[in-house]
């Protein structure tokens, strides 16, 4: 099995940053993309910033030039930096990857169990 552990959530200000984090442990073989999601009270999930294995990312408009996501392939770790925090970004952040479990493995879709973020104005 795959576990994704995510920390780094808690109370903010308007404009400060915080920075989360998220290791797949168990039996992970290689990792393909990694992300990202957001669910702020009654709405749906929504992808907030992705990450492929080579680097390349992606982002959500909400979020460009706030957020940064990385990730350390070594630590099977990814990372996301939010800066110039809004109250808007206010909700329960989910990690996602899409995990290989063996050299000939399909890959399978984990997610972890989700931080609170909560920023006030």
């Amino acid at each position: 099995q795959v576990q994704l552990v995510e920390s780094g959530g808690g109370l903010a200000q308007a404009g400060d940053s915080l920075t989360l984090s998220c290791t797949a442990s168990g039996s992970v073989f290689s990792i393909n993309d990694m992300a990202w999601y957001r669910q702020a009270p009654g709405k749906q999930r929504e992808m907030v910033a992705d990450i492929t294995k080579g680097g390349t990312t992606k982002y959500a408009d909400s979020v460009k030039g706030r957020f940064t996501i990385s990730r350390d392939n070594a630590k099977n770790t990814t990372y996301l930096q939010m800066n110039s925090l809004k109250p808007e970004d206010t909700g329960v952040y989910y990690c996602n990857a899409d995990v290989g479990l063996g050299r000939w493995s399909r890959t399978y879709d984990y997610w972890g169990q989700g931080t609170q973020v909560t920023v006030s104005s």
